[in-house]
């Protein structure tokens, strides 16, 4: 998969991680980057899901995936491309 970080909400999402949390991101974000979508969907560890309430505003899925065990991202996948759209380390706002 690429990776595209460059949804300016999400960086600001990502500048305002902690130490930890930003390891924890970076790891996740090196596994992802050596899988294919398939892979990615079938991580028991990612643990990717749909976001039923949220779409983007062009009509587009939203999904959830575990970056750590402490929080999660809200993605978009286009094509071969994952793009984070914002980071939670609530963990259950990423459903809101």
């Amino acid at each position: 998969m690429k990776i595209d970080l460059n949804f300016p909400p999400f960086q600001q999402d990502l500048f305002s991680l902690d130490k930890t949390q930003l390891t924890a991101f970076v790891k996740s974000v090196k596994i992802i980057n050596k899988m294919d979508l398939s892979q990615v969907r079938q991580s028991s560890g990612l643990n990717l899901e749909k976001i039923k309430n949220l779409k983007t505003s062009n009509g587009k899925t939203l999904y959830s995936i575990r970056m750590s065990k402490s929080f999660r991202a809200v993605i978009c996948i286009e094509d071969d491309f994952i793009r984070f759209i914002s980071l939670h380390p609530d963990h259950e706002s990423a459903y809101k």
